[in-house]
This record gives C-alpha cells, sequence and structure tokens, in this order.
C-alpha cells in the first residue's frame, strides 16, 4: 500500500499543530516528523505530545527524521540514544539517518568500513526498542551515487536496515530509475519532490509526472507498504503544498 503523507521540514516555520491541520486538509495520511524543529533529538516530553496530537487527528507517524549522521554525530555530542529515545516516544516506526558526512567520492575504504560498523551497531540497539533505521538517500554521503549506496547496503546487510529514496537531483530519469531498481529490495519509504534542473529550481510535482509514473510503478512492484512523502514545496508555500498534494493523491488513485 502507499500511504500519502509530508515530511515535516518542509514547514519548519509551522508549530506541529499547523502541520497536522495542513495535512488533513491536504488528504494526506501520514507525516515525517523531522528531529530538528517539531520533535528535537531527546525531548522525550516533545515527542510524546506530537504522537498524541497526531494521532488524535487519524494521522500515523510515519518516521522520525533524525539529523543523526553516522561518524559524526556521536563524536559531536549527540547520542544516539537519545534520538532512539525520542523516536520511541514519538511512535516511529523507523528512524531516519544520514550516511555520513561526506561525498561518497572523497570516502576512502577506512571511512566506509566506520560507517558501515556504527550503523550495524545503531541497528542493533534500535531492534531492542522495536525501531527501524533507514539511510537517507542524499547527495554528499554515502547514498550520493546508485554504486555507493549499494555498496553501504551490502556492507550493511542488516534485517533492521533499509533505505529511503529519491531521484537524484540532476540526474536523468533513466539514472535515477536505475538506482531505485537497485535498492527495491530494502526499500521502506519515499521522498517525493520535482526539482530540476538544480536542487534550488522547486517545481509543482505535477511537472514531474512523466518521471514520477515509472518511480511508482516500481515501487508498487515491492508488494509492501511504503509512504510516500511530500518533502519541500515550490516557493516554501502551503498553497503549492495542497496543490502538490492532490496530485499526489491523483498519481497513487486516491483523489
Amino acid at each position: 500500500m502507499l500511504t500519502p503523507g509530508l515530511v515535516s521540514i518542509t514547514f519548519r516555520k509551522l508549530a506541529p499543530e499547523e502541520i497536522i491541520e495542513l495535512v488533513r486538509r491536504a488528504g494526506l495520511k501520514s507525516i515525517e516528523w523531522g528531529g530538528d524543529i517539531h520533535a528535537p533529538h531527546g525531548d522525550v516530553e516533545r515527542a510524546k505530545e506530537v504522537r498524541r496530537k497526531t494521532e488524535a487527528s487519524g494521522l500515523q507517524v510515519a518516521a522520525y527524521g533524525s539529523y543523526y549522521r553516522l561518524g559524526k554525530s556521536a563524536k559531536e555530542g549527540l547520542e544516539f540514544g537519545d534520538v532512539l529515545n525520542s523516536a520511541v516516544a514519538l511512535g516511529a516506526p523507523q528512524i531516519r539517518v544520514w550516511a555520513g558526512a561526506k561525498p561518497s567520492a572523497e570516502a576512502d575504504p577506512e571511512y566506509r568500513r566506520e560507517i558501515a560498523d556504527e550503523a550495524n551497531r545503531i541497528a542493533e540497539q534500535a531492534a531492542a526498542a522495536g525501531v527501524g533505521i533507514a539511510y537517507e538517500y542524499h547527495a554528499n554521503t554515502l547514498t550520493d551515487t546508485n554504486e555507493s549506496a549499494q555498496e553501504l547496503l551490502s556492507r550493511t546487510d542488516h534485517p533492521n536496515i533499509t533505505t529511503l529514496w529519491q531521484p537524484p537531483n540532476g540526474q536523468s530519469p533513466e539514472y535515477c530509475l536505475e538506482g531505485l531498481k537497485a535498492v527495491l529490495p530494502r526499500l521502506s519509504n519515499v521522498h517525493v519532490f520535482h526539482w530540476w534542473p538544480t536542487n534550488k529550481d522547486r517545481n509543482l510535482i505535477e511537472a514531474g509526472t512523466e518521471r514520477w509514473k515509472p518511480y511508482l510503478d516500481t515501487i508498487r512492484s515491492t508488494g509492501r507498504d511504503h509512504h510516500l512523502l511530500i518533502e519541500f514545496v515550490k516557493d516554501n508555500e502551503p498553497e503549492n503544498f495542497l496543490a502538490d498534494a492532490a496530485t499526489l493523491l491523483r498519481w497513487i488513485g486516491k483523489e
């Protein structure tokens, strides 16, 4: 099943209550709550309150969108235990973590081993709490190319590690689809946007319909449940989010 939702950091300036109302108004079903503003890492009481309000509104918590970077955050004082405690309080089924803090082109074998080793450690820790780990699929990390993402997943062949996916900026539809198919066995949720030709050019997702159709067909082919989460919108305007939400619902046949 494909469940439509929103990544809360799309609207960092809005309070959780405002985001919940906007998602309900849009007819979407879930929210990935961000760990920087809306449910800060380690603030368990805030996470509980956000969970209560989300569920009271009939919405699902899709994930905890943390800013925990493997190989970096713990060294800078952010303990994964604090991130995990927030995720549990939030009722999040998975935690988004970042696959390092440097581009894959700059990652030597020792760095790659460090990232993989920590990923496996936190996956065990999270599994004990019933929470999954999912890699952010993003530039300037070890998931910034199809090849590097696949190599990381191979190094971390842990039952509690999956990956998010989003179309890499500036790449052809063929390259994006190839990467999606490669991670499909480990795919969890998907971040939905249409930035083209650069990440500064944020368009309504309707303009990306032809690009997204084969992506959606591929995602459906897993037969598993996936949240399709709108992330960022044109001009950061709520009205453009509502337009994108209507398009997403149309794409998945739930308008």
